[in-house]
């Protein structure tokens, strides 16, 4: 079979009646657009079978500590994973404003967003109910300028076979969806101050195989200078890599834009991290939903197009 005949397979939708919907009542939530399933009996049976390879240590350069699970997922699971969660998933295109120069740069996010999560001062009640940690009582209304929301059930069985596997603990889950080559992310490390002192990171991949550069900072002032190689991961659908130890402080990676081929199909890339401070949820909501309008995944045009609520349906409520 031909390298294009299988991969337009991956992608095609697939008419098979070992994934029926499930039958459990979907994830909903006041600050969700809509209510989102849980994943199919089927796929979480599959999934159980993650990691399917052993992953594989790279720390062969200065500060460079990295895990990577080639692949993590098993190969009957990636294509209906990628396309049940690009399906069910909320996404956003957020622009945002930053300073250039002194001057006030209006940036548009080159691929789709999505967050689910909430720092460890707040807690959700078995109701939605953002509760302080501590006290257990609702949390001022002040607390946060963002509207968080807890992990639906599909990406929170992911979080957990993850945290089974890397021996990590996340509250965040960030979606990134690349609809085709022009859609990328730009050199950057996860080293805020609210990740705490070497953070792991865990990042799977789903759909087309993108291209995910490192290359080491530049020194800093008054800091010896260290010599580093840059290399590239062609990271494909159901590859895993866990970036831990001083690798967020020394390196930087990105996934670049690219032409043709493989990635036209879309790609769905999921890291879970740990944000330590209310500073990482407001910093997590505001660059990846925004105040935006909502997408979601359209069969029938085969592309991502902007939501609309049905007006004859009760707005979705904590459950």
């Amino acid at each position: 079979m031909s390298k294009k005949r299988t991969l337009d397979g991956f992608f095609k939708p697939i008419q098979s009646k070992q994934y029926q919907p499930s039958t459990q009542t979907p994830s909903d939530h006041r600050n969700y657009p809509f209510p989102i399933p849980h994943l199919p009996p089927a796929l979480i049976s599959e999934l159980g079978f993650a990691p399917t390879a052993e992953g594989k240590v790279i720390n062969d350069q200065p500060d460079l500590d990295l895990l990577y699970f080639q692949p993590y997922i098993p190969k009957e699971a990636q294509r209906e994973l990628f396309r049940f969660l690009r399906a069910n998933l909320p996404f956003y295109r957020v622009q945002y404003t930053i300073k250039r120069a002194g001057v006030d740069v209006l940036v548009n996010t080159p691929r789709y967003t999505s967050v689910f999560g909430i720092d460890p001062t707040s807690i959700f009640s078995p109701d939605g109910e953002l509760l302080d940690a501590v006290s257990r009582v609702p949390v001022p209304k002040d607390r946060y300028m963002c509207r968080p929301r807890p992990l639906p059930a599909c990406l929170d069985f992911l979080r957990t076979i993850v945290e089974g596997t890397t021996k990590h603990t996340y509250n965040f889950c960030l979606v990134n969806y690349y609809a085709g080559g022009e859609d990328s992310i730009a050199f950057h490390s996860d080293d805020e101050r609210f990740l705490g002192k070497d953070p792991a990171i865990a990042s799977l991949s789903l759909g087309a195989r993108r291209d995910f550069f490192m290359k080491r900072k530049a020194a800093l002032p008054g800091e010896e200078s260290v010599e580093a190689e840059p290399f590239n991961l062609p990271l494909g659908s159901g590859d895993l890599i866990l970036m831990r130890g001083p690798t967020q402080a020394k390196w930087l990676h990105s996934v670049p834009k690219r032409k043709g081929g493989e990635s036209e199909k879309g790609r769905i890339n999921i890291t879970f991290r740990r944000a330590m401070a209310k500073g990482g949820t407001e910093n997590y909501y505001q660059y990846n939903v925004g105040t935006g309008r909502v997408y979601r995944w359209n069969e029938e045009d085969q592309k991502m197009v902007p939501w609309i609520a049905d007006p004859m349906s009760s707005p979705s409520s904590a459950t």
